[in-house]
């Protein structure tokens, strides 16, 4: 059967994409689908053709899924941040535990290893510590705030997102006000001109302090004051007020260098029994709640003593070593990002931790130089980015002999890839957990621990 640009067909979707896309077909092609669920019936148009699949829209929903509901946030469907939002929890969380599982049996090659019922979060609002507002400007001229839509830099904008604290939504009514009475222009990319490029808010969920950033494309605001005025007066636990100096041509987000308007430099969190000082550049995970789940099953994966020397790669600011290394001997960290490094250091110094030690370098070549020294790290806990880690590190850490590896991963994919590799070097996984970090979004992380010797 020819199939072609625009042609309609009606389908069940039967599944879905890692991405959050509806599964169907055509014939005998594969076509995804954004808005869709598993168990519904649609007629869906063909708007882009690939050689071994298509992408569809959303024609005609003719029969519901029974996992449906109706969404709660106005923008869903134009800002697509929120793939899950037309679909239950309990319907969210088995397609990301079935994407887990479909990826360690169909890429790894473990059919049969043990998975834990995948760690589903208290709530799917509020959860987001940290938003990155891109500012534009409407066609009337106004102000526009909220996100970009997928795959673009359209910006959708939003007076409130249901993932935020509330105290975001009003820190972003006050700055509206703020811009239309004192605001300098707003940064067009395409040209480099303009001024104000994102507005950037952090809260932290166990004290509740809360810190707003405006980024600019200079050394600052004019009328920071009245800014920070409206900020205090609109937001309930503001304590820092702070620009951003970002003049790159770049996407970066953030630039290098910020000046606090008002309050503190930092504020201040507290993650599995420990304090961290957040900065406008400080790594730290966006939904604290869940980050500190995920951090105590990975030590119980680590299956820590006190007598053991613990390797911790990728380890940005130290939060997962820190957690652990009260029931370790040593904590060794290693992280590319200079600033991550000098963060983790002043962790453990906030904590009085006095057992770790922290160091700058690519994780690969950090390893083999621990290896070439005669380190021999009794557990190695990973947490690399999205693309998994390279074949070299993990035959480094293989090399280094430890008694467990634990894989903290944010991409099923690439983790089933590289536990395959662990496996054929003598380190197969024994258990794995799944744990949704993001809900509503098509993110989920998983924690594994593998063993060269099972204990």
């Amino acid at each position: 059967m020819a199939i072609r640009k625009n042609d309609v067909f009606e389908m069940e979707i039967t599944g879905m994409t890692a991405q959050g896309m509806g599964v169907g077909r055509a014939g005998e092609l594969a076509v995804f689908t954004p808005l869709t669920a598993p168990g519904d019936r649609a007629r869906v148009k063909i708007v882009k053709l690939q050689k071994n699949f298509a992408y569809g829209k959303l024609v005609d929903l003719l029969s519901p899924a029974p996992c449906r509901v109706e969404p709660d946030c106005p923008v869903f469907a134009q800002c697509g941040g929120c793939c899950y939002r037309h679909i239950s929890y309990a319907a969210e969380l088995k397609i990301k535990e079935d994407r887990v599982r479909d990826a360690l049996t169909r890429i790894g090659g473990f059919p049969d290893l043990p998975l834990r019922p995948i760690l589903g979060a208290d709530s799917r609002n509020g959860y987001r510590n940290k938003a990155l507002l891109p500012l534009g400007q409407k066609p009337d001229g106004t102000l526009s705030m909220g996100f970009y839509a997928v795959n673009s830099h359209r910006i959708v904008d939003c007076d409130r997102c249901l993932l935020q604290p509330p105290e975001f939504a009003a820190a972003m009514a006050a700055f509206r006000i703020w811009a239309v009475r004192y605001g300098d222009p707003v940064y067009d990319e395409a040209i480099h001109t303009g001024r104000m490029r994102r507005l950037y808010l952090r809260k932290a969920e166990k004290t509740g302090e809360i810190m707003a950033c405006v980024v600019v494309n200079g050394n600052g605001l004019h009328h920071e004051q009245e800014l920070a005025d409206a900020l205090r007066a609109a937001v309930p636990g503001i304590s820092s007020v702070v620009i951003n100096v970002h003049r790159e041509k770049t996407n970066a987000a953030l630039g290098k260098i910020s000046r606090t308007v008002w309050g503190s430099d930092t504020i201040r969190d507290q993650l599995c029994g420990l304090t961290f000082r957040l900065s406008p550049l400080s790594f730290y995970q966006v939904n604290r709640t869940q980050a500190e789940r995920l951090y105590t099953l990975a030590g119980e994966f680590a299956g820590l003593t006190g007598s053991e020397l613990l390797l911790d790669l990728y380890c940005g600011a130290g939060t997962i070593g820190l957690s652990l290394a009260g029931k370790a001997r040593r904590l060794l960290g290693v992280e590319i990002v200079t600033e991550a490094v000098e963060n983790a250091r002043q962790n453990a110094l906030d904590n009085g931790i006095e057992n770790a030690e922290f160091m700058a370098g690519d994780a690969a070549f950090a390893a083999e130089q621990l290896r070439a020294q005669g380190e021999k790290p009794d557990v190695v806990i990973v947490d690399p980015p999205r693309k998994g880690l390279t074949a070299p590190l993990i035959e480094t850490i293989a090399q280094m002999a430890p008694r467990r590896v634990v894989y903290v991963s944010c991409d099923p994919a690439t983790l089933a890839r590289d536990l395959k590799q662990f496996a054929a070097l003598g380190y197969p996984p024994v258990e794995a957990a799944p744990v949704d970090m993001f809900p509503g979004t098509a993110h989920v992380e998983c924690a594994v621990w593998m063993s060269q010797i099972a204990d």
